[in-house]
């Protein structure tokens, strides 16, 4: 059974994730490494389009994967049907780690290791609506909703590993 972690930019997917005792895939890095490069630099010379598409093979290959797994989404996954899809077939394992706007924007702006395009581009209020979306989007497929605010990623993944 792979426990799918969801959620928006900075909510804390990749670093709870890590405090999971099962096999772990973090499929930007996955992506990262098909691709040879950056996820932003390859939005900006392929677009989002083939970016989605390789996104969705990597979702369709992690989900065959036998055993008791832990898949780290991209912030963007929910955004292609066909990812939904995916997701929808894997109901009770979807877990939407959740985390107030303003805290997250405030992760997202301290963070220099992770320069996000969508970050960068647009106003605090275009980002806004950006969450609006997708936070819609999170909840239709998830089974479990972690708030992780003002919670240690090591209690977060208590709360996971109980599933």
């Amino acid at each position: 059974m792979a426990i799918i972690l969801l959620g928006f930019m900075g909510a804390g997917k990749t670093t709870v994730s890590q405090h999971i005792k099962r096999p772990f895939y973090d499929m930007d890095t996955i992506i990262e490494e098909k691709i040879g490069m950056s996820i932003s630099d390859f939005f900006a010379q392929e677009g989002e389009a083939a970016f989605r598409k390789i996104e969705s093979e990597t979702l369709e290959e992690l989900l065959q994967l036998e055993g008791d797994i832990v898949i780290s989404t991209g912030g963007g996954v929910v955004i292609s049907e066909r990812n939904r899809d995916l997701l929808r077939q894997n109901r009770k394992y979807n877990v939407l780690l959740a985390a107030s706007f303003e805290v997250l924007y405030e992760r997202i702006k301290e963070d220099k290791v992770f320069q996000r395009p969508l970050f960068l581009n647009n106003s605090k209020e275009d980002f806004h609506g950006i969450y609006e979306r997708r936070m819609m989007l999170y909840e239709g497929l998830s089974d479990l909703v972690i708030n992780t605010d003002n919670r240690t990623p090591e209690e977060v993944a208590r709360i996971i590993q109980c599933i």
